[in-house]
């Protein structure tokens, strides 16, 4: 079981940068999370996966007064996504006519989806960005809804100020990634043995879909 855990985790986060150079290389407009690494790569001249890198170590310093507590997961993701998302901008070319944009974004958001979906499902903890959200909402017994979007529209207009891409792209992520993983995650998810009331093991189970973030962040 941990071995699929571990190659379902590294696949996901693997396809997870992928999809942040195709968001890049569509140049329609990025996630909230990567218009603020988008524009701080354009400001300091780090390419887009040193800064997630180093973004990831940096909320993860957040995570301390939240009591919050890393798991293999986390820290893959904290190093996987920039390494490929870097590979990706390498590997990929730029787009100039409208209907490669069309369908680069396209297939990023797919993409985005799937490999979201693998590495929630791995259950071998948050991202960074993640865990500073479920984090503060225990801290704060704010809603999910609430601090995400605290966050997301902060990190958005640090990013737009920047330089970070904002456009359709940006829209349609934030319309599409939720349901797509929705959908895509009952397929990925590792089953957990449910424990009986003597602490023995009674069978597979699964975490109940509202305590896993529909649109998560790398």
């Amino acid at each position: 079981m941990m071995t699929r855990r571990i190659t379902q985790l590294l696949i996901g986060l693997a396809m997870y940068g992928i999809s942040l150079a195709m968001f890049i290389r569509a140049g329609l407009g990025l996630d909230p999370w990567d218009v603020f690494h988008q524009g701080v790569s354009q400001k300091t001249g780090f390419s887009i996966g040193v800064v997630v890198i180093a973004v990831s170590f940096l909320v993860l310093l957040l995570w301390i007064p939240l009591r919050q507590m890393p798991g293999i997961g986390t820290i893959a993701n904290a190093v996987l996504v920039g390494l490929f998302a870097d590979l990706g901008l390498w590997l990929i070319p730029e787009f100039s006519h409208l209907g490669g944009q069309i369908a680069m974004l396209a297939g990023a958001v797919i993409l985005n989806g799937i490999a979201s979906a693998c590495y929630i499902g791995a259950r071998l903890g948050p991202g960074a960005r993640d865990g500073l959200m479920t984090g503060l909402v225990r801290r704060t017994g704010w809603s999910v809804r609430l601090v995400r979007t605290g966050i997301e529209v902060v990190v958005l207009a640090v990013g737009f100020l920047l330089g970070g891409s904002v456009g359709v792209g940006t829209v349609v992520y934030a319309l599409a990634i939720g349901p797509i993983v929705q959908v895509l995650l009952p397929k990925f998810m590792v089953p957990e043995r449910a424990k009986a009331t003597d602490g023995t093991a009674s069978g597979p189970a699964t975490e109940p879909l509202e305590a896993v973030p529909t649109a998560p962040a790398a």
